[in-house]
């Protein structure tokens, strides 16, 4: 095998590990879990006087990581829907497609439930970080779902850079 065959070689096979690293590092590698306790704990939608309304919770699960403030994705029960009486709606929600492993959260199905009114769309905190707010959508029997979306900057909502 000559010199310039073992080069190439080498060169498709790095190429070929930093392919399955990178895919490695954006499917799994930096979500972690969110502990039930505290996941549930912080889950709240805001009112139209933008007072946060604490939700009850069952059946838990989410998973985040550090690395974007947009990976956040949990999937839950609500309890007390009443607490939603108040609760403020969110306009022009759309659900960022999670790791195909996470199933419980379906961007796909619930864009359509959104778009059809089979589920309501809530601001679940503004300004969870900066310019991204979490949503929470909701579906009659109590089935919920929450993600981080980046915020619309507009003067009507009193945030200005």
């Amino acid at each position: 095998m000559s010199a310039g065959k073992i080069m190439a070689s080498m060169i498709v096979l790095s190429a070929l590990l930093a392919g399955l690293a990178v895919y490695y590092l954006q499917v799994y590698g930096f979500y972690t879990p969110v502990d039930e306790a505290a996941g549930a704990a912080e889950l709240h939608a805001v009112a139209d006087d933008m007072q946060p309304i604490p939700l009850a919770v069952t059946e838990f699960r989410g998973i985040d990581a550090e690395s974007s403030p947009l990976r956040y994705r949990s999937c839950f029960r609500i309890t007390d829907m009443s607490a939603l009486e108040n609760a403020r709606p969110f306009d022009g929600a759309t659900p960022l497609v999670g790791p195909n492993w996470f199933s419980c959260f379906s961007a796909k199905a619930l864009t359509a439930d959104l778009e059809s009114g089979a589920a309501t769309a809530y601001l679940g905190q503004s300004e969870i970080h900066p310019d991204v707010d979490r949503v929470i959508a909701v579906y009659p029997d109590g089935r919920a779902f929450a993600w981080h979306q980046i915020n619309d900057k507009t003067p009507e909502r009193g945030v200005m850079d």
